[in-house]
């Protein structure tokens, strides 16, 4: 009498995983299957966080020398930008702007060596900016020396949007000024943005197929910021209360985390189109059968098992899941190539039998070879 309320049970678990199943196959087929297995197979809460803090100990440095290099008009209007859209008044806004000091000070303070490490350091960002680019794309590792290159003209692509964003806002006053600089830095950054994703993917990757990337990034970066005007301040408030100046950083650093998310969502958007047999998508390939330019390496093959929610960690038993380029070979050991390893009755005596190691067993036995009668030991 209790077998059947389970067995009914049972039988409704299993059809109710078959509809979530045919339903899931039928997603995977969509924009947003595809956008969400990508998101998973770049590992986008490991990447965002990985990102994040190598931005607010790499490009926070960069911002306070390029700061110190520019008039004092630009370096005041740095500082009101970051006040206004991280929150910052009070003690926190106090101690940040001790950071932009006058450019004797900090040009004292931090030396040729110095500057030359903020530099680097600020270079050392786009690499994990270009491995979530190539991970997106499934393109194949490579660049050397090159990609240290790529990422120098970057970081001062970067540099001069920030100062000519600056200095727009220190030309027009009043109520247009913030409005006239929100509407530049949408387009100066969706603009950067796609020259970017196409400097991190090698010049691999067609230019219209990396502009959705560039757009969502450029808009959603901006009305990132805008929004964070609003729940920023009592987040700077509460941490520097808690932390001191410790807490601004850890404010920073979850600010930076949501931008990047931003980045890593934008980035996987761009493949997640492509991939559609719909106008986007042939427009984006360029009515080609990849996005990938001629002459370019052919993609990695996509993840060799169902993604996991795991793999948005980076965590899992399989990893990611995304499988090598090429297969390596196993190399063939001499033993395999041996006689006894052709032949399975010598691998394993036990299956011969006891005459098996007797003098017999090492010449050839006829296939028509018979037993001997039994002898009657009665007679």
């Amino acid at each position: 009498m209790t077998v059947e309320p389970r067995t009914g049970v049972g039988a409704r678990a299993a059809q109710a995983r078959e509809t979530a199943a045919r339903y899931a196959e039928r997603l995977e087929s969509t924009v947003l299957g595809r956008l969400w297995s990508r998101l998973l197979e770049v590992e986008f809460v490991d990447r965002s966080v990985a990102l994040a803090a190598k931005a607010f100990v790499s490009l926070f440095p960069l911002l306070i020398l390029i700061a110190a290099l520019t008039p004092d008009s630009v370096r005041q209007q740095v500082v009101e930008i970051m006040a206004d859209r991280l929150g910052l008044s009070g003690q926190s806004f106090d101690t940040i702007r001790q950071s932009f000091a006058t450019p004797d000070a900090t040009k004292a303070a931090t030396g040729i060596i110095g500057a030359a490490l903020t530099v680097a350091f600020a270079v050392s960002f786009t690499t994990a900016l270009q491995r979530l680019y190539l991970r997106a794309w499934r393109r194949p590792p490579g660049g050397g020396l090159k990609n240290k290159g790529r990422g120098a003209i970057w970081v001062g692509g970067l540099s001069a949007l920030l100062i000519i964003l600056s200095s727009v806002r220190t030309v027009f006053h009043g109520p247009t000024g913030p409005v006239l600089t929100w509407t530049l830095g949408v387009i100066g950054s969706s603009a950067l943005w796609w020259w970017t994703a196409r400097l991190m993917v090698r010049g691999e990757i067609r230019w219209r197929a990396l502009l959705p990337t560039a757009v969502l990034t450029g808009l959603g970066s901006s009305f990132y910021t805008m929004a964070g005007a609003v729940w920023m301040p009592a987040h700077v408030a509460n941490q520097y209360a808690q932390f001191g100046t410790f807490g601004i950083a850890l404010a920073f650093v979850t600010w930076l985390t949501g931008l990047a998310f931003v980045l890593v969502f934008a980035a996987v958007l761009g493949p997640a189109l492509a991939d559609g047999e719909d106008a986007i998508g042939r427009w984006m390939r360029s009515d080609q059968p990849t996005p990938v330019e001629p002459g370019a390496e052919p993609a990695l093959p996509g993840p060799s098992r169902p993604m996991r929610l795991s793999d948005a960690f980076g965590r899992g038993a399989g990893g990611s899941g995304v499988t090598l380029s090429a297969p390596t070979p196993v190399p063939t050991s001499p033993a395999a190539s041996s006689p006894a390893a052709s032949n399975p009755a010598a691998s394993n005596p036990a299956a011969s039998g006891p005459a098996a190691s007797g003098p017999a067993a090492s010449g050839p036995v006829p296939a028509t070879a018979e037993a001997p009668p039994a002898t009657d030991a009665s007679r």
